[in-house]
């Protein structure tokens, strides 16, 4: 027979995923157009159905375990603000053990896109990875540590840094004041966390992506890599691609956190 606990437990993580898939459905949205105006002027919401498919699992999975985290470090004496970093944290790496095998098909399909004479799919392309390289670390688990590094850095100031200057500045009475206020705390930790973790970011595109002397690997851990990227190329290498990345992440950051907040009040109030 089901306790109440277990029936409370399946209601609020039902909540939270809810809210944090809707965070993620309306962010892309949003922010697609942004992804097309690069190559179109036109047709801002073409090709939008496969972020959409894939996005929003993944932030449903962001947040729910973000609210796991934070709720089983409730039980440990950190400060708050420990704890939503950590939260943040956990979360990230949880996140990137999720993605990493759909991020390894989709730089490979995008950066061999001339070399097919027709576009395979993304389930036959996954399947040529584990027939070819299995699912290891040459596989379909390539720049898995890049991966870890990147989204598990970006949600622990992502998170981190929100939840502890909305505690800190003063909460406003006016709906569309109060509303700013959370928007421009979640735009700026969205831009914070991009600044900080794109190193990251470009070191998961050079493993993951083809090599620069075929048949050799030479991008291979993250560390590394982002050493070798330094040394050959300067530190701006590693910043390689920061202005587009700020303009999606910062108002997509602050758009994702609205829309989870919301969400989650409005199913509490009536679900």
């Amino acid at each position: 027979m089901t306790s109440k606990a277990e029936v409370g437990f399946v209601k609020e993580a039902s909540r939270q995923i809810v809210a944090g898939g809707s965070a993620g459905l309306v962010e892309i949205c949003l922010m697609h157009p942004l992804d097309v105006v690069k190559t179109r002027l036109f047709g801002f919401y073409k090709g939008i159905l496969p972020p959409i498919l894939a996005e929003t699992p993944k932030r449903a999975v962001k947040f729910f375990t973000f609210e796991q985290y934070k709720k089983l470090l409730g039980s440990v004496s950190l400060s708050p603000a420990l704890t939503f970093a950590i939260a943040g944290l956990g979360s990230g790496l949880t996140e990137a053990i999720v993605v990493n095998p759909f991020e390894v098909v989709k730089v490979g399909l995008q950066a061999n896109r001339n070399k097919f004479a027709e576009q395979p799919s993304t389930m036959s392309y996954a399947r040529h990875i584990i027939k070819k390289e299995g699912l290891g670390l040459r596989g379909l688990n390539k720049g898995f540590t890049a991966t870890l590094g990147r989204h598990g850095v970006f949600n622990m100031v992502y998170f981190g840094f929100y939840y502890n200057v909305k505690n800190i500045i003063p909460t406003n009475k006016d709906p569309t004041l109060e509303f700013l206020r959370k928007f421009g705390i979640g735009l700026l930790s969205g831009t914070i966390a991009s600044v900080i973790n794109i190193p990251f970011d470009v070191a998961k595109s050079r493993i993951q992506g083809p090599q620069p002397v075929p048949g050799e690997i030479k991008y291979r851990t993250c560390f590394k890599t982002m050493a070798t990227v330094y040394r050959e190329e300067g530190i701006l290498a590693l910043y390689k691609g920061l202005l587009p990345k700020i303009m999606r992440l910062g108002p997509g950051g602050a758009v994702m956190l609205l829309v989870y907040e919301y969400a989650y009040s409005w199913l509490q109030e009536n679900w």
